[in-house]
């Protein structure tokens, strides 16, 4: 009985859990992915390119109402290192109000205000001043407290606001002409990260901020291919659990 209840303990403890995030909605696809996600009862955080939410308005609201979070990702998906402070400011002030509108339109709460820089750009030599903006303005940070992996402190990605991650699956490179496929990018998980000395699927211990894209472009070429992405890690005993954020 004892064995028994060890190994209990022991598959618990190697369930691999990670909280999928997706950038720059809104697209033609974002309805159809957050259906996927609803059906898999898989929640999801995503970041909103401002420009695109205009375009696609409307998918931006379904994706509240259907229990997505929306976060910040900026207005015009700058390289923040080559903005002044008050530019960069200017991008997350301009996508806030967005993101005020979009949310009372949905009728849904807004709870917390996670952000994300395009790129992981941080913003260069305006890094700290970033920091602090978004920490004196009420931006929430993602509990990151579960992530193991050394390099995540050495990089002080536990002291940042802004939301990073720890897998990109980077399936914005197939496109016309770039010899990138699906087979690569699924490849990518089975790869040793050097820096961690495991895979992304090999890894039966860790925690994980996982990044996918919302892109009608990526879409075109290999039609659903988010199915693709998240089926690959639901085969490998992936759990996926709901973003938490610190007060």
């Amino acid at each position: 009985m004892v064995l028994a209840e060890n190994n209990v303990e022991k598959r618990v403890t190697e369930m691999k859990h990670a909280v999928l995030t997706m950038d720059d909605i809104a697209s033609n696809n974002t309805r159809a992915i957050v259906d996927y996600l609803c059906e898999k009862k898989i929640p999801v955080l995503m970041f909103a390119w401002g420009e695109r939410v205009l375009e696609h308005y409307d998918n931006a609201v379904y994706a509240l109402q259907k229990g997505a979070i929306v976060g910040n990702h900026s207005f015009t998906h700058p390289f923040f290192s080559k903005l002044t402070l008050e530019e960069g400011i200017a991008e997350i002030e301009k996508t806030e109000e967005l993101l005020d509108k979009l949310y009372k339109d949905a009728g849904v709460e807004r709870k917390y205000r996670p952000f994300r820089f395009p790129y992981g750009d941080k913003g260069g030599e305006n890094k700290d001043a970033l920091q602090d903006y978004l920490r004196e303005h009420g931006f929430n940070k993602v509990k990151d407290t579960q992530i193991p992996y050394a390099i995540w402190k050495e990089m002080g990605l536990d002291k940042d606001i802004d939301t990073f991650w720890t897998f990109d699956f980077a399936e914005y490179e197939i496109r016309p002409g770039s010899g990138v496929t699906m087979k690569d990018i699924l490849a990518r998980a089975e790869e040793v990260n050097p820096e961690l000395g495991k895979s992304l699927l090999s890894d039966e211990d860790g925690s994980h901020l996982l990044l996918i894209h919302a892109h009608d472009e990526t879409e075109e070429l290999v039609p659903e291919y988010y199915k693709t992405l998240i089926q690959q890690l639901l085969d490998n005993g992936f759990i996926f659990d709901a973003p938490e954020f610190f007060s």
